[in-house]
């Protein structure tokens, strides 16, 4: 019963939503990065990931409304035509894996992506044109870590950040990417059993923070720096990421 969980998921996992839907909404999103991980330290990774795809597609139909009109077409499409592979990909393989290489997958992808922003920043004020095929591969690997673990924020930014976009487009086409792939992401889900009662009763739990989380974020966008708030949070996947592969491989 979801009840045997421990009262420090609850609280860990409460806090990570918060997190997540005040970064959707006021920084671009890519914390859902971090609330898998941080579940899956108590709860199995792919469990972890289908309590929160609800949640997130509460997170997407909230923000969308702030930033409906604030979004790069042509980026989106490019993103959203890889996108689809990745998710397939992932449906495909997803019964092939089990908890622990999953741990040691996941571990492996935040780790290197909360490594990342710490290493790559120097790009960003040169704006590169938009490439099809790099955008393409992005939403690949996106879509990909998005089924396993709504990890795909990284490989977005990855992409839309060298273009040096104004932050209201940025995040704005992110919201907008993240509102389609998670509404697709909902077939193979339901097609893999994932939506089980107890999970769905644990995503209720939670969900009543969504509206907090995406009000402050709004709130925050043209307030607080969002280097500080990625330094801090990039940290927690560096130690999420770790404390995974631990898991995984003992």
């Amino acid at each position: 019963m979801f009840l045997d969980n421990p009262y420090s998921f609850y609280v860990v996992a409460a806090v990570a939503v918060l997190i997540t839907g005040i970064s959707k909404s006021g920084f671009s999103g890519g914390m859902g990065a971090l609330t898998v991980p941080l579940m899956a330290l108590f709860i199995a990774p792919f469990k972890a990931a289908a309590i929160m795809l609800p949640i997130l597609c509460c997170m997407d139909i909230l923000s969308i409304f702030a930033y409906r009109k604030s979004f790069h077409r042509k980026n989106l499409i490019i993103l959203v035509v890889g996108a689809l592979s990745g998710i397939g990909i992932g449906a495909l393989t997803f019964r092939y894996v089990n908890a622990d290489n999953v741990r040691i997958l996941l571990g492996m992808v935040t780790l290197l992506f909360g490594l990342s922003f710490f290493v790559g920043n120097k790009e960003r004020d040169v704006a590169k044109k938009v490439s099809t095929p790099m955008g393409v591969g992005c939403g690949v690997v996106a879509g990909f870590t998005s089924f396993i673990a709504h990890a795909g924020g990284p490989p977005v930014k990855f992409f839309l950040l060298r273009q040096n976009l104004d932050k209201t487009l940025f995040v704005g086409t992110n919201v907008a990417f993240f509102l389609i792939v998670n509404q697709v992401k909902i077939i193979p889900y339901a097609w893999m059993g994932q939506f089980s009662s107890e999970n769905l009763l644990l995503s209720l739990i939670f969900v009543p923070i969504v509206p907090f989380g995406i009000w402050l974020g709004l709130r925050l966008h043209n307030v607080i720096s969002p280097e500080l708030f990625y330094k801090i949070s990039y940290f927690m996947m560096i130690v999420a990421g770790a404390k995974l592969l631990y898991d995984g491989m003992i």
